[in-house]
């Protein structure tokens, strides 16, 4: 299950993206727009920054933008930047692995399911973007 966080984070991306030009955003306008939490905006935004999916201006005219192209942004990224693993289970993930202490891999069928269950899942998540999910063919 996404978290809240991941939501907010994929809605705050989405609505960037919508938007008709390249322009630095106000995180009041994002948090307004899209009904999330101000103070919980600014800390994913920030995520996001220092991740390089995302940049800022200060000043007049400032707020935050893209980085890098909403189209070479894949929602896998996104996902494990905010929330850490996509697996089901640590056995299984292939950034965050950790060895079950209970069983042992090479017998263990849940393993093997929740093997094709990532797979399955990477398959569709890495090869979705941020411009996919905000329904537009976005060129910059």
């Amino acid at each position: 299950m996404l978290s809240m966080k991941t939501q907010y984070a994929f809605k705050a991306l989405m609505y960037m993206a919508q938007q008709d030009k390249q322009r630095p955003i106000l995180i009041a306008e994002i948090s307004e727009q899209k009904s999330i939490p101000l103070k919980f905006l600014e800390n994913i935004l920030l995520q996001l920054k220092k991740a390089g999916i995302l940049d800022s201006k200060k000043g007049k005219g400032g707020g935050y933008l893209f980085a890098k192209n909403p189209k070479d942004i894949n929602l896998a990224t996104v996902m494990r930047l905010i929330d850490g693993p996509i697996s089901l289970l640590p056995c299984v993930s292939l950034y965050f692995y950790t060895k079950c202490k209970t069983c042992d891999e090479n017998y263990c069928g849940l393993n093997k399911v929740m093997l094709q269950v990532r797979d399955a899942s990477l398959a569709i998540l890495e090869n979705k973007t941020v411009a996919d999910i905000a329904g537009k063919g976005i060129i910059f």
